[in-house]
């Protein structure tokens, strides 16, 4: 029987320029945006009719400095930050951002897995647990691009309770290791090509059309960099650039 499983509750974009970012996502994924003023910076929502989605901000100066590029992030809720970011740094990990306070939102952390893939340790004033779905506007798949895949599990499954799925051989890339939250294939790890620089993870937005949805991409400045490429259950995927750099993936279908 397994034990309480942590999921995935926020996407959020550091872009380098938010208002071109802004007008590229409207276009391609079809979200609405909402600025919110806040002290010091302004953090616009993302949604999908009422359905708040995620975020996007400008990437902190000091972090561009540091060499950080405009990138995507996810925030997976945990009962307690701090505890959590111990037990990052205990099984590997590391911690980037200590344990701050957003007012009136939640505490985070900025962590790192032990081969470097970057996310966010969250715990909201109110909890809003999502898993996968397939609404357009959605985030549809969680996808880790790592160097060593069975230490990624490992480390994720000790940290947030979360069980192997299906699995497929990928021949000399490998195995495409299936996870799952409540149940659920919310995602898959596995030893990618594009993971010798540095080991990140791909969000999947859900789109209609994918071919359509891919020529919005290059229309608006962005780049395809995989794809259209036909996925077990029948769906297309491309994974792309926005204009600005930052990596994300569409799930669609074909006409």
């Amino acid at each position: 029987m397994a034990g309480k499983q942590s999921s995935f509750v926020w996407y959020e974009l550091m872009s380098s320029d938010v208002a071109a970012a802004k007008a590229f996502y409207t276009k391609v994924v079809g979200w609405k945006t909402q600025d919110m003023p806040m002290p010091g910076m302004t953090y616009t929502l993302l949604s999908v009719g009422d359905t708040q989605v995620g975020g996007m901000m400008t990437l902190p100066k000091e972090a561009a400095n540091a060499g950080m590029r405009p990138s995507w992030t996810s925030y997976i809720e945990v009962d307690d930050v701090d505890g959590a970011a111990a037990k990052v740094r205990s099984l590997g990990g590391k911690i980037y951002a200590p344990p701050t306070d957003i007012p009136n939102v939640g505490r985070f952390a900025v962590v790192a897995d032990p081969q470097g893939a970057s996310f966010n340790l969250f715990k909201p004033a109110q909890s809003g647990q999502r898993n996968v779905s397939t609404e357009p506007g959605q985030v549809g798949w969680h996808e880790l691009h790592t160097n060593d895949a069975p230490k990624a599990f490992d480390f994720y499954s000790s940290m947030f309770g979360w069980l192997k799925g299906d699995a497929m051989d990928m021949g000399p890339m490998g195995t495409y290791q299936l996870f799952t939250i409540g149940g659920a294939a919310v995602g898959a790890m596995f030893n990618s090509p594009a993971a010798q620089a540095a080991r990140f993870w791909l969000y999947y937005f859900n789109v209609g059309d994918i071919d359509a949805a891919a020529k919005r991409v290059t229309d608006g400045g962005g780049k395809i960099t995989h794809g259209p490429q036909q996925v077990p259950g029948g769906g297309w995927i491309v994974q792309s650039a926005d204009p600005q750099g930052a990596a994300f993936a569409l799930h669609g279908s074909r006409k």
